[in-house]
């Protein structure tokens, strides 16, 4: 059985199809997920669709080697903490950023149920500047 921390980090530690490939597997159908106010994709989406199309397909269009690169995990129960730095550049400016990160999961019969984002939006705003 796998546990909710072992859930959570085979989305982010193997190649991104890798990761991309986890996400979907684990992703509840009707799940929550909210980008934090301020970053370019804010807002909660519900469901896979909504959420592949408001936030995946976006950062895969708008830029260059995005990624989300954690180096700390906190699991409590249902709830999995992931901490980290993003970075990438945001291709209709050429600009470069690094962002820390932190997100919350809940999981429930090993699916993720929510994800709220917070990030150091002030970092990502520069690049899209």
């Amino acid at each position: 059985m796998t546990s909710n921390l072992d859930l959570i980090r085979a989305t982010y530690e193997g190649s991104s199809e890798q990761n991309g490939r986890n996400l979907m597997a684990v992703l509840h159908p009707d799940v929550e997920w909210t980008e934090a106010e301020g970053f370019p994709y804010a807002g909660t989406y519900v469901g896979v669709d909504a959420l592949l199309a408001g936030v995946f397909a976006r950062l895969g269009s708008e830029w260059i080697d995005y990624r989300a690169e954690v180096h700390t995990y906190l699991a409590d129960g249902d709830r999995v903490a992931a901490f980290g730095v993003y970075s990438g550049t945001y291709k209709a400016t050429g600009k470069s950023m690094r962002a820390a990160f932190a997100h919350l999961y809940e999981v429930r019969d090993s699916k993720i149920r929510r994800m709220t984002q917070y990030v150091d939006t002030v970092m990502v705003a520069k690049a899209l500047s």
